[in-house]
């Protein structure tokens, strides 16, 4: 495969760096492997996180899949945008060459995902709520994503988006 240039390789056209960082997390294993031609990192897809490997063996981003917001695919770039849910900046990979890496990225991040509300606030604003699992641990893990114009110290906010969370865990017998 030439878009790994003249990297060693291990089995699967999995450069040998990116399958060492994978292999030293206990449990792990690789489901999608992709490059991005802007950083020229390896960017895997395990079964508890996404991972971004350069050339030289450096993890330049290791994040569980419990920690991704979304990703939005631009067919046009071969831009695939990801969203984190605590406000880690956007990051943005340029697949050139098509695989299942978006497809497999996406099915991580709703594996994550156990529940889902919207509250509505006043108005127009909204926050998100979100029971998650952490796929590593098993472990449920409550979220809450405050739409634009929303902070935390606004009244009602803590309150209106704690009982949310509250009747999420309830429906999946956590409280």
């Amino acid at each position: 495969m030439a878009i790994l240039g003249r990297r060693r390789r291990h089995g699967h056209g999995i450069p040998t760096e990116a399958r060492a960082v994978v292999a030293a997390r206990p449990g792990e294993h690789v489901l999608s492997v992709a490059h991005d031609d802007a950083s020229d990192a390896t960017l895997v897809a395990g079964r508890f996180g996404v991972y971004a490997v350069r050339p030289d063996g450096e993890v330049a981003l290791e994040r569980p899949w419990h920690l991704v917001d979304g990703g939005a695919w631009d067919h046009e770039t071969f831009t695939l945008t990801v969203t984190w849910v605590d406000r880690h900046p956007r990051t943005r990979w340029v697949l050139k060459v098509p695989n299942a890496f978006p497809e497999t990225f996406r099915e991580r991040v709703q594996a994550s995902v156990v529940l889902t509300d919207t509250v509505s606030l006043d108005g127009r604003r909204t926050a998100r709520v979100v029971l998650r699992q952490d796929l590593a641990t098993g472990e449920m893990l409550g979220q809450t994503l405050l739409g634009r114009g929303v902070r935390s110290s606004d009244p009602g906010v803590i309150e209106q988006t704690e009982a949310a969370l509250d009747r999420l865990r309830e429906q999946v017998g956590l409280a």
